[in-house]
């Protein structure tokens, strides 16, 4: 199919299109009995399990005790009614490997009964433990590869759902992923092993402010999902993107995202179905998605939920994934959640917001009216502080990945060297204490619009900064350096571990100054925030990340600027990160080893995978169209030369020197990719940085000037202007 009837055909689509399922009748059916209907939810369990089970149950997802074994079997039994009630055949136990999806083997209830029929088994034992085939995961050499037993195990702590399919349903039960050895396989257990970690050492802190009555502290998510829909006609005459996930050519089109019109703009017809769609599905999870909105490159968008409880927040992260990319298809488009997509267009990011909580107390990080005077915020923010500035390094190798590489440090991203933004109001508290004296701090006021029909808007204590990669937003810190295609799990590992080792160090440094006395505990906090701001304030920066200043000045205050993943992520397994996660029992070194293994294994397995992509394409589309263009340019003036007309061959000259080029380019990236041969990958990871990418750029640099030149009916890729305009 040739370029022109590519986009005919996606242009037939959008015109011709209807929605794929019937609207709710809201009527009948209201939003909120919607929510949650598929959900083993806490008021499910309630009604179908016998009390004694049921307060057991909650109190080890309450109060973080250790379940008890004995309650598999009613709740099993309640489970399996509940999935049967719904439809269900199968169940499964869903887990999260390192390869960042989600993983699940299905099981069938039903086992003949002996006499023709079938019974529905599913008991305790089978609820608890599940045994997938671990061997084509990655360990990272955890184990060897004919190594194949794994367990999956019950996290109770997170609700069991039904999936449905137009063809019935199944039962999925919350896991974590372990090896025979016990050696974490997968993004949940760290994460859950975490979530203990900083409730330990949070709680500690409270008790020194008289505020620990019993309650857990936990991390609190809510990851903003940004994506890109494009038409399923120009997808799929797309190898690139349907074997990379970005296009690896592709020249700029005339217009972009410069005039802003996109950003909030009004939502097309067919995405708005596909929006509607995906809410209704994620409601009947109990997802609590709550805006959505176009951003700011065409063709991009957002969806964002309400904060939640981190774990469940992660889990509900990886559904929205799946339920984008499936719901995509039923409306004729495919979701891309790859960082860049488009070269010179906005990539995507995931902003995690994050925050530590109580149920009696909310939001830690809440500085109330007078947060001067609210010395347990001012504790909790300096140990960020210093967590933030102490291992920097680490919470950049937990978001490096060969996609955000393209994101991080371009204008539409915060750059690679992370700092804090704290706003005016509070940098100033900050920096009052580091001078010795904390007199006051300057207060909220009203915005007056200059519209006398419109109320006075109550003014934030600071401005937002979107540069900043770590900013305070109010009452949690916005993490943006996160990529659209990651699991959210990794940095909340590394936020929840650093902050614990924070707030443990500042309650030791308090308690030496108080020795128990509570009437020194605000001099003690101001002393101990005092020496934190001189050790580590540096990693405050309220301006413009984007500035080729603020890179200067980062030099100079040494911050790390870790550019690429090759740089990054060899600091998970530094020393230092290695003893902190051992000390809080959140990663041994061999899993954080694995782990290192693993993502350089990654990154390099998808460079090598789009080098060799783009050698195929410059050879069988982008070549042969040239070379047909230039034939008919050939025969155009050997014609005007037949027929006595002096020809203009520039156009043809122009064309032949990037084929040449094009030519000679992809020859270079051949030979680069066939003199490859390492021992380590990190070795690897560092020639795929300065060998490979350059060399594939060179190829794209002369594919791209052909498009530019080449007939349109003879140019077969679908161009960036027809992708992101045409929805």
């Amino acid at each position: 199919m040739s370029g022109y009837q590519v986009r005919r055909s996606a242009i037939q689509a959008i015109t011709n299109y209807t929605p794929t399922s019937e609207p709710l009748d809201f009527s009948k059916t209201t939003p909120t009995e919607i929510f949650g209907s598929n959900v083993f939810s806490d008021k499910v369990m309630k009604n179908m399990l016998p009390k004694d089970v049921y307060k057991s149950l909650m109190k080890t997802k309450k109060t973080g005790e250790k379940l008890d074994p004995a309650i598999a079997g009613p709740v099993a039994a309640a489970m399996k009614e509940w999935a049967l009630s719904k439809g269900a055949t199968h169940y499964t136990h869903v887990f999260y490997p390192l390869t960042g999806l989600t993983a699940e083997k299905h099981d069938g209830f039903l086992s003949p009964d002996g006499e023709g029929g079938a019974i529905a088994e599913f008991d305790g034992k089978l609820l608890i433990q599940g045994e997938p085939d671990a061997s084509s995961f990655p360990s990272g050499g955890l184990r060897a590869t004919f190594e194949a037993r794994g367990y999956t195990a019950w996290d109770v702590t997170n609700p069991a759902y039904i999936l449905e399919n137009p063809n019935g349903t199944f039962l999925c039960i919350p896991t974590a992923f372990v090896s025979w050895k016990g050696h974490a396989l997968d993004k949940k257990t760290p994460l859950l092993r975490a979530n203990q970690a900083i409730n330990k050492s949070a709680t500690r802190m409270l008790g020194l402010f008289g505020n620990d009555n019993g309650e857990m502290v936990v991390s609190n998510a809510g990851p903003e999902q940004e994506y890109f829909l494009v038409d399923r006609n120009f997808y799929f005459a797309r190898p690139d993107l349907m074997v990379c996930g970005r296009t690896l050519f592709g020249a700029k089109p005339a217009k972009g995202q410069e005039l802003d019109d996109h950003y909030f703009g009004a939502i097309p017809r067919r995405v708005l179905s596909f929006m509607l769609e995906v809410e209704r599905e994620l409601y009947k999870l109990g997802v609590p998605v709550k805006t959505r909105h176009n951003e700011v490159a065409p063709g991009q968008f957002e969806i964002a939920p309400v904060y939640e409880q981190a774990n469940l927040a992660t889990d509900h992260n990886q559904m929205v994934m799946t339920v984008l990319k499936s719901v995509a298809k039923r409306n004729g488009m495919a979701c891309m959640l790859h960082e860049k997509p488009f070269a010179g267009i906005n990539g995507s990011g995931k902003h995690l917001n994050y925050s530590l909580s109580t149920p009696s107390q909310g939001s830690l990080y809440n500085p109330g009216d007078t947060p001067h005077k609210n010395m347990q915020f001012l504790v909790f923010t300096a140990a960020t502080i210093r967590a933030v500035e102490k291992y920097g390094k680490l919470l950049r190798a937990v978001v490096a990945s060969a996609g955000n590489d393209h994101r991080l440090g371009a204008n539409e991203a915060p750059p690679a060297i992370i700092s804090i933004f704290l706003g005016e109001q509070l940098a100033d508290i900050f920096e009052q204490i580091k001078e010795g004296g904390l007199t006051g701090c300057k207060t909220k006021g009203c915005l007056e619009v200059g519209v006398d029909t419109l109320p006075p808007l109550p003014m934030d204590a600071g401005d937002r900064n979107r540069t900043s990669p770590f900013a305070f937003t109010g009452n949690r810190f916005e993490f943006r350096a996160v990529g659209s295609n990651q699991s959210i799990a990794g940095a909340q590992v590394a936020l929840n571990t650093i902050l614990a080792e924070s707030l443990d160090f500042m309650a030791d440094e308090i308690e030496k100054i108080t020795k128990g006395d509570e009437s020194k505990l605000s001099e003690a906090c101001q002393k101990v925030i005092q020496d934190i701001m001189k050790k580590h304030g540096h990693v405050v920066f309220n301006g413009d990340g984007y500035s080729d200043e603020w890179q200067e000045e980062a030099a100079k205050r040494g911050l790390p600027n870790l550019k690429t993943a090759a740089d990054a992520l060899p600091t998970m397994s530094d020393p230092d990160v290695i003893e902190l996660f051992e000390k809080y029992e959140v990663l041994s070194k061999d899993e954080l080893e694995s782990r290192t293994e693993i993502y350089h294994e990654q990154y390099n397995q998808l460079i090598t995978t789009e080098a060799e992509q783009s050698i195929k394409m410059a050879r069988t589309i982008i070549l042969p169209a040239a070379i047909r263009y230039q034939g008919e340019l050939a025969n155009v003036c050997a014609n005007m030369k037949t027929a006595g007309i002096e020809p203009t061959t520039g156009i043809l000259d122009d064309v032949t020197a990037k084929l040449r080029g094009l030519q000679a380019a992809t020859e270079a990236l051949e030979s680069v990719m066939d003199n490859g041969e390492f021992d380590d990958v990190r070795d690897e990871a560092r020639y795929c940085v300065d060998t490979v990418l350059p060399a594939m750029l060179e190829v794209r640099k002369y594919a791209d000037e052909l498009e530019m030149v080449v007939a349109d009916d003879l140019w077969a890729l679908p161009s960036y202007q027809e992708m992101l305009f045409i929805k």
